[in-house]
């Protein structure tokens, strides 16, 4: 529960809204005072010092910008959220730059915005949001490129300390995209032979007509085209670490071939009949379920053995959300750096968005996202428009009409009406605003609607945009 000294000026010239945001925030435990026009709201104000101000940004006698710099300008330690139906992206823009905490679009979500005003109370204290991100980036990049400080991910920076001096095979399993690489590279940098070769092998990438001589190497004359002698990957990683990635991937043949290497740390090259001996560490990974690959026939279970003698799990994203921000502020930065853009904060409303998405593509799929939203924003703040969540949205609401099988024939049994419009209607609704890229406006006129329709429709629906 929320510390019920904090005191909240809602500020908005529609008394209904007024009336929601102080019956909503009031349950949360807030004090809540209100004002219904700018004047007052400075009047207000200057009489007494707020933990936070909520304001409309287009009000009867004023903007919303000149409350917030005349709050400002009174106490620099007032958090100032802005909210409204009718701001633009450079309105929203200009807000923040002049020192808002965050800009939250109307019709907006009731428990998200109960979310970011907790999330600005939360960092009263600090004097500087960036600040803490940057010292939370320092701290916690623990080893190499990894970044995180959940319980999960500590777990798995306390066992590569654990393991990376000695000499056993590692299995790291995980979802395609939690970073299994970078754990392996961790395991090498941090082991007495970081100053060797690390070679990763994709052993879902290379043909398996190929991965023979690659992995093994040939001799001279072995096959047409063989014109001389080649070292294979695990020769050139001798003295270092073998990174065998989607080792699942591997076909039957060359699991055979593998299981000596593993064993005895001795091959043959292809064409040739001398062995070659190698000191090498082999570690693994996988996204597959190589126990049951086992029982399936498909993966041997000697081989299984002998690489699985340690298994470090890593968890998708949606199990390490506390590691979300840290993770976006850091791709925001990366590749601000690389497209020479100024993007230097994340929105915490759009941050309350990515907390909401799954992401099945975990840490890989976030950072494709920030860079392809970093490179379409045109403002030094990541919003919400930016972020390209709507195509991922209209997925999975075109994929829950499907899900519910409609169908004429269901109607001798009972239907509900209701509910099929309002699904339909969302779904078109959300198309609209992906095609007018979030204006509602043009989104109405695409479905025929006026502007008022549509936003009691976004409304009533609940759609976020």
């Amino acid at each position: 529960m929320p510390d019920k000294n904090f005191n909240i000026l809602v500020v908005d010239d529609e008394e209904s809204m007024r009336e929601l945001l102080d019956v909503m925030l009031s349950r949360e435990g807030y004090q809540i005072s209100s004002a219904e026009s700018g004047r007052k709201a400075i009047s207000l104000l200057e009489k007494k010092d707020f933990d936070l101000l909520l304001c409309d940004i287009k009000l009867g006698d004023m903007t919303g910008i000149d409350v917030l710099r005349a709050s400002k300008k009174k106490n620099q330690n007032t958090i100032v959220i802005m909210i409204s139906a009718y701001a633009s992206t450079e309105t929203a823009v200009e807000a923040m730059n002049d020192g808002a905490y965050d800009y939250v679009p109307k019709p907006f979500d009731n428990d998200e915005l109960k979310q970011t005003i907790a999330n600005a109370l939360e960092l009263k204290t600090i004097e500087q949001e960036k600040k803490i991100l940057d010292d939370e980036l320092k701290k916690h990049l623990h080893f190499g490129k990894i970044i995180g400080n959940s319980p999960a991910m500590l777990h798995v920076y306390n066992m590569i300390k654990q393991v990376a001096k000695t000499k056993t095979s590692i299995l790291i399993t995980g979802e395609s995209g939690t970073g299994k690489e970078l754990i392996a590279r961790a395991i090498h940098d941090e082991s007495d032979r970081c100053n060797m070769p690390f070679v990763p092998i994709n052993c879902g990438g290379i043909p398996e007509t190929l991965m023979e001589s690659e992995l093994f190497g040939y001799r001279k004359g072995a096959f047409t085209g063989a014109t001389q002698d080649k070292k294979g990957l695990f020769e050139t990683a001798d003295e270092g670490t073998v990174f065998l990635d989607e080792i699942g991937d591997l076909s039957i043949h060359l699991q055979v071939k593998l299981l000596r290497v593993v064993q005895e740390r001795v091959f043959k090259p292809v064409g040739g009949n001398e062995d070659i001996s190698v000191n090498i560490r082999i570690i693994s990974a996988t996204n597959k379920d190589l126990a049951n690959e086992v029982i399936e026939g498909r993966f041997r279970e000697d081989l299984f053995y002998r690489l699985n003698v340690i298994e470090i799990k890593l968890p998708p994203l949606r199990e390490r959300k506390s590691d979300l921000r840290i993770l976006a502020q850091h791709f925001l930065e990366k590749y601000s750096n690389e497209l020479g853009k100024k993007v230097t904060k994340i929105s915490s409303y759009a941050i309350n968005l990515l907390n909401n998405y799954p992401f099945p593509g975990n840490i890989r799929e976030l950072e494709n996202l920030m860079e392809r939203s970093v490179a379409i924003t045109d403002t030094n703040i990541l919003l919400p428009d930016s972020l390209s969540l709507s195509l991922h949205k209209q997925r999975r609401l075109v994929e829950g009409v499907k899900d519910k099988g409609y169908d004429l024939n269901d109607v001798p049994k009972g239907v509900s009406l209701d509910a099929i419009l309002e699904d339909v209607e969302r779904v078109y609704i959300n198309k609209a605003l992906e095609c007018a890229h979030g204006d509602k406006t043009k989104a109405a006129e695409l479905l025929g609607i006026n502007s008022r329709s549509m936003r009691y429709r976004l409304d009533k629906l609940g759609v976020d945009i």
